[in-house]
């Protein structure tokens, strides 16, 4: 088995992961999604250097074959700006949570989140 299968198969099922979980309706589930969304393109990102094994990441005239060193800088960067941008929506799911009381996307409260303890704290869906 080739580690290009592999690394191929990885990255669609965490696309497939990722397009699942982003379109659900809780925003922990959203968040979720994106962040294997990122990991996938990670993936394709240092896919896309060639795998190659036991090479130097610098070209040496001794050496005639070598691993291409952006897409590894491109990864590095892509993680910094992934983990920033998960850091930012976590708080801003956190935020909407507190003012509506319900961690739905769009925001309103529906009659399960009164079953999980998440209905409206204020004792406006409160039974008569």
């Amino acid at each position: 088995m080739s580690y290009e299968f592999l690394l191929a198969s990885a990255i669609g099922v965490l696309v497939a992961g990722g397009i699942f979980l982003a379109l659900r309706a809780r925003t922990f589930q959203v968040v979720l999604g994106l962040t294997l969304l990122s990991y996938a393109v990670n993936l394709f990102l240092f896919a896309s250097g060639r795998l190659v094994l036991n090479r130097p990441p610098i070209w040496d005239k001794a050496v005639t074959d070598y691993t291409d060193p952006l897409p590894q800088a491109l990864v590095l960067t892509a993680i910094v700006i992934t983990f920033g941008m998960t850091a930012f929506v976590v708080i801003l799911a956190l935020r909407s949570f507190l003012e509506t009381g319900s961690d739905h996307v769009d925001g309103d409260a529906v009659p399960s989140d009164r079953q999980d303890g998440l209905g409206d704290q204020r004792g406006e869906d409160a039974q008569p």
